[in-house]
């Protein structure tokens, strides 16, 4: 199977041409900080060999990671369907030596569980029972998780799936605790309106003193206009949600860059996102936006600070066309291209351990698509403010 082909396999077997949504900029304005921008600077990598697999599970797929600095330990999702092996969870160690990793060991598999305690379904043959996890975020003041689902909007001749994204708690066994309100705007729909197929839910992260809890969604509502094209990016949602109430408090939106190259052969396969988020200081988010044109094997990852200070709360904003609103600001941090190295499907980052000379670290991981063309990538940057 070709590279390009088996890359994003799950968004070209359900992808389909919609009809275009113009609209114009002209009232939509992008707020612009003073404070100083960080800089990343790539200190170690390492990969986790394709036929890696622990307690008879196939390492891949994985698509989030956060670090419990207590415990000097990383949770990693795995974007498994229950098609390999049962939708789950990892914990690891990394093990560093003078700043650099030197191996990843993998203490435990944990089987995420619904809402009565069964393991989600096989998605190739019991779709609606099924989860697309995407990212997971540790609150070592609850000792628990919070995990994403994509959800599913399939709309074919032979099927129809419908499937809401979630975001949804769990306890360190896998057990459900229970699940965010999803606002309107974020449930599936025959018509196209509301969420895209593969385009929901993808990052979380808590702020400081874990009360909010910030999610994003990949790709534009269909009511909020076009995807990202090799001309112009689309509009997106970041959603703040209360972690106590677990209801929608606040909507802001976010101006995605173009898609960075043109797919080969033209018209094919492309696509610009936001694959993950982190929490970073007040108000404040890095913002990691990862472009795929078919013909390419790397991925095109910039990581952008973004401010939500002076946003327009977008909340009850049926769509974002044509409205007087102020977008979040956002800065440009780092584009993997120019580290000179190749890097493929970056979905998920965490700060780790300080560094020997006091500066924090911040891990990324990419999601190999349990494809063996591609690379399940450890990359740990050195943060300096």
């Amino acid at each position: 199977m070709q590279t390009a082909t088996h890359f994003f396999m799950r968004k070209l077997i359900f992808l389909a041409v919609f009809p275009a949504f113009l609209f114009s900029c002209s009232n939509l304005k992008q707020t612009t900080e003073n404070k100083a921008t960080p800089s990343l600077k790539l200190i170690s990598s390492i990969e986790i060999p394709f036929e890696e697999t622990f307690q008879n599970t196939k390492v891949g797929g994985l698509s989030g990671i956060d670090y419990d600095a207590k415990n000097d330990l990383y949770y990693l999702i795995c974007d498994d369907r229950s098609v390999f092996n049962d939708s789950r969870f990892y914990t690891a160690k990394i093990n560093l030596s003078e700043d650099k990793i030197k191996s990843i060991d993998f203490q435990n598999v944990t089987y995420l569980k619904d809402e009565i305690g069964n393991s989600y379904g096989n998605w190739n043959n019991s779709p609606t029972t099924s989860a697309d996890p995407e990212d997971m975020r540790y609150n070592p003041k609850t000792n628990s998780l919070i995990w994403s689902s994509e959800g599913a909007r399939v709309i074919t001749a032979e099927k129809e799936v419908l499937q809401n994204p979630s975001l949804n708690f769990m306890d360190l066994k896998g057990d459900f605790l229970g699940n965010v309100t999803v606002p309107e705007n974020l449930k599936m729909q025959q018509l196209e309106k509301g969420p895209r197929n593969n385009g929901t839910l993808e990052g979380i992260t808590f702020d400081k003193k874990y009360k909010n809890i910030y999610t994003n969604i990949e790709e534009p509502l269909f009511e909020d206009g076009e995807q990202a094209n090799t001309s112009k990016g689309g509009l997106i949602r970041f959603y703040q949600f209360d972690a106590k109430t677990k209801k929608n408090t606040a909507q802001f939106g976010y101006q995605l860059e173009p898609i960075a190259r043109e797919p080969n052969p033209k018209g094919t396969f492309a696509v610009n996102g936001v694959s993950a988020i982190q929490y970073y200081g007040k108000n404040q988010l890095l913002v990691v936006e990862r472009s795929y044109s078919t013909g390419t094997q790397a991925c095109t990852v910039k990581v952008f600070l973004c401010d939500l200070k002076k946003a327009t709360n977008v909340k009850n904003y049926p769509t974002l066309q044509n409205q007087k609103l102020e977008l979040t600001s956002k800065k440009l941090v780092l584009n993997m291209d120019d580290l000179g190295i190749f890097i493929d499907n970056i979905e998920g980052l965490t700060f780790g351990p300080k560094l020997a000379n006091g500066n924090p670290s911040i891990i990324f991981v990419s999601d190999n698509n349990f494809s063996d063309k591609q690379k399940t990538q450890v990359l740990m940057f050195e943060l300096v403010k």
